[in-house]
């Protein structure tokens, strides 16, 4: 009988293809299934234009002006300011530039601030609250902080924590020059509700006058 070689090959071929080692295993069920490698997941990598925490970059104190240009005039007038999410009224040099937000609202003048800013709390501040959470705070985010003196004070709207402090201002846009800052932040509380009182102007300036007229013309509504 002959045989036909090639036909044979053929055969074998298919033979050994269907016996081979390839990528199968049994399923639970018997049946085969391809083998899977797994692969690790992406590592993490930074997302482009996504923010990301910056540090407060440590500073020393900038030099005093010798003729600082933060005086508010004697003849300057003052209004009211009532603020109905705040709850609040406070009196306010004329003219200022304000700029105002969901919490907060600020008034400035050349190098001088006035900024309310509110929050809901659960009991008023006090001595060991500001020390324990304001001041810590305070000396993250303001640049070159250098506690004065913390203590209770009495305003006509009421019994207040008073922060004292020293500050670099903010590198200016253009010129990038910076100015030492006095800082006088009040912290008063009604009916659930606590303002942050902040006055700012630089070293040197003679501003007790006008700050005493704001802080006195703060009210509750």
């Amino acid at each position: 009988m002959k045989i036909r070689l090639p036909l044979l090959a053929v055969s074998l071929a298919f033979a050994i293809a269907g016996c081979g080692g390839g990528n199968t295993e049994p399923t639970s069920h018997g049946s085969a299934r391809t083998a899977q490698v797994s692969t690790p997941a992406n590592p993490q990598r930074s997302v482009p234009g996504q923010p990301t925490a910056t540090p407060i970059p440590h500073q020393s104190p900038v030099a005093p002006e010798v003729n600082p240009p933060g005086d508010i005039p004697d003849n300057t007038q003052f209004v009211p300011y009532t603020s109905k999410d705040g709850g609040f009224t406070v009196t306010v040099p004329e003219g200022w530039s304000r700029r105002t937000h969901n919490s907060s609202v600020s008034f400035s003048d050349k190098l001088n601030t006035i900024t309310l800013s509110w929050v809901s709390a659960a009991k008023p501040p006090s001595l060991r609250s500001a020390k324990a959470s304001d001041i810590p705070q305070l000396s993250s985010s303001e640049l070159a902080f250098r506690l004065q003196s913390v203590k209770t004070v009495t305003l006509p709207a009421g019994k207040a924590v008073m922060i004292d402090y020293g500050a670099n201002s903010k590198p200016n846009g253009v010129t990038g020059k910076q100015y030492r800052l006095v800082i006088l932040r009040y912290d008063l509380f009604n009916n659930g509700t606590e303002v942050h009182l902040v006055l700012s102007s630089p070293v040197g300036a003679d501003n007790v006058d006008p700050w005493n007229t704001v802080t006195q013309g703060f009210k509750w509504s």
